[in-house]
C-alpha cells in the first residue's frame, strides 16, 4: 500500500500545540484566563489538548480504543452516578468472550493446594454460602496511560477505566475455606472461558491470581449479579471474580477455574513486563529487565471530577457544584482538594466516608469564577497514608500503569 504524504497546509496537532503560548491561549481559546502565570511550565489547557475527541464532542456512550479485544472506556461524566450503572462500566478484554454462555450450567473449579476439590454450579453457589453486595471500585492498572510521555504500550485509556458498582456473590474466602488450604498454599490462579486471539485453544488471553492474603480477604467476591441484575455479556456473566483495590486484571471474568498453587502464579499476563513496574524509578523509554520488575498489588490514590462536564460555560459569579468520586486502592481517602488557579491555592471539599471499604468515596464543592475567562477545576485526593496525587504522571514505566495524575477539566466563565 502507498502511504500518502501529508498535507503541508494542515500541521499536525502536536506542532500547533507546542507552538501556542502566553497570548496565543487567548484566540486559541477564545477567552483570558485569569490565573495563565500560574499554569505550570509544560501543561497545556485542557480544554486544547482534548482536540477532538469523544469527550469534547461531548457524544454519549463509551469510547471504542480497540475493537479486537473489545476496550471502552467511561467518560468521566457519565461517572457521575453513586453507584455505576451497568450499561457504564468501562471494558477491558484480553481475549474473545465466549461465544454462548448457560448460566444455569456454569461450573467454577477449584483445585490445587486444597484439601477437597470443590465443582460448584452458580445455584450451589447461591445456597451453600453467604449471599453479599457490596460496592466494589474496579480499576484498570493502565488507567491514565494515555498521558505517558513516551508513549506506552496499550489501551490508551484516559481516565474512564474505572467503575464502582454493587456486585453481588461470595466471598473467595468462604469457598477457599470450604476446599481447605494446604500449609503450602500461596497464590490463586485464575481461568476464564475466554479464547486467545489466535483462537489456539491451548493459550490463555489472560490468568492472573493473588497472594492468599488478598484472596482471603472478605471483599474478594465470587459475583454473580451486579446492580442487582445479571451482569453485561461484556462484563462477565455469567460469573466473575472481584478482587477489588488492585488491578482489573486481577478479577478473571467468564470464571471456570481457581487453582490454589504453592508459588506465584505464572500465568498468561503475570511475568515479563505485563501489570508490573520497575523496582526503582527509571528514565523515561528506559529498557527494564524482566527480573527488574514487580508485580502491582494495591492500587494508588486518585480521584475524578464527574460534575460539571468539562468545556461548561458559566455566568461569572455563578455558583457552580463540583463533584465527584475518590478511591485508594486498599486504603480509604482522607481528603480531597480542589483549585481553580492551576493549583497555586487548594481549597478542601467535601468528603464522604465509604459506604464499606473499597467504595470509592463521594465528594462535592461549591466554587465562583471570580471574572469572565478561561478556567481550570483540578481535583486532587489523599489517601490515609498521606500519599498526594500528583499534577503529571508520577513516574514513567514500560507499560503505562499507575498513572494517577490529578484529573482536570475546562470551565467558561462568560
Amino acid at each position: 500500500m502507498t502511504r500518502q504524504p501529508s498535507e503541508p497546509d494542515k500541521p499536525s496537532r502536536r506542532i500547533l500545540l507546542k507552538s501556542i503560548t502566553g497570548a496565543s491561549f487567548l484566540s486559541a481559546l477564545g477567552a483570558p484566563i485569569p490565573f495563565l502565570g500560574n499554569l505550570p511550565t509544560g501543561l497545556v489547557p485542557v480544554a486544547l489538548a482534548q482536540g477532538t475527541s469523544s469527550l469534547s464532542q461531548q457524544k454519549p456512550g463509551l469510547t471504542v480504543l480497540n475493537d479486537r479485544p473489545v476496550n471502552m472506556e467511561t467518560p468521566p461524566h457519565l461517572l457521575d452516578d453513586a453507584v455505576t450503572p451497568a450499561a457504564r462500566m468501562f471494558v477491558r478484554n484480553n481475549g474473545l468472550p465466549p461465544a454462548s454462555v448457560d448460566a444455569h450450567s456454569w461450573n467454577v473449579r477449584v483445585d490445587g493446594e486444597v484439601e477437597t476439590p470443590l465443582d460448584l454450579s452458580i445455584d450451589d453457589l447461591k445456597t451453600q454460602f453467604e449471599t453479599v453486595s457490596l460496592q466494589l471500585q474496579i480499576e484498570c492498572a493502565g488507567n491514565g496511560r494515555r498521558f505517558m510521555k513516551p508513549a506506552a504500550r496499550g489501551n490508551q485509556w484516559s481516565f474512564g477505566a474505572i467503575s464502582c458498582a454493587t456486585w453481588t456473590g461470595v466471598r473467595l474466602r468462604d469457598v477457599l475455606d470450604r476446599a481447605g488450604l494446604k500449609e503450602n498454599a500461596l497464590y490463586t490462579a485464575h481461568y476464564g472461558a475466554d479464547t486467545h486471539l489466535s483462537g489456539d485453544p491451548a493459550k490463555h488471553p489472560i490468568s492472573r491470581g493473588v497472594p492468599i492474603a488478598k484472596a482471603m480477604e472478605p471483599h474478594t467476591l465470587i459475583a454473580f449479579a451486579v446492580n442487582g441484575d445479571d451482569m453485561p455479556p461484556l462484563n462477565g456473566h455469567p460469573l466473575r471474580l472481584v478482587t477489588p483495590g488492585w488491578p482489573g486484571s486481577c478479577s478473571q471474568k467468564w470464571l471456570t477455574r481457581i487453582e490454589v498453587r504453592d508459588q506465584i502464579h505464572d500465568g498468561a499476563k503475570m511475568t515479563g513486563q505485563s501489570y508490573r513496574v520497575p523496582r526503582a524509578p527509571v528514565h523515561p523509554g528506559a529498557s527494564v529487565a524482566d527480573e527488574d520488575m514487580a508485580i502491582i498489588e494495591s492500587l494508588p490514590v486518585k480521584s475524578l471530577i464527574t460534575a460539571p462536564q468539562t468545556g461548561i460555560r458559566v455566568s461569572t459569579g455563578d455558583t457552580i457544584e463540583v463533584r465527584g468520586h475518590a478511591w485508594a486502592g486498599d486504603l480509604d481517602v482522607a481528603a480531597l482538594d480542589i483549585s481553580i488557579d492551576f493549583g497555586a491555592s487548594w481549597s478542601p471539599a467535601d468528603l464522604s466516608a465509604p459506604t464499606n471499604k473499597y467504595a470509592w468515596q463521594h465528594w462535592r464543592s461549591e466554587i465562583r469564577l471570580p471574572e469572565a475567562g478561561y478556567y481550570e477545576i483540578w481535583a486532587r485526593a489523599r489517601d490515609a497514608e498521606g500519599h498526594m496525587q500528583p499534577p503529571i504522571p508520577p513516574g514513567w514505566n514500560p507499560r503505562g500503569y499507575l498513572n494517577n495524575m490529578q484529573h482536570r477539566i475546562a470551565v467558561f466563565a462568560l
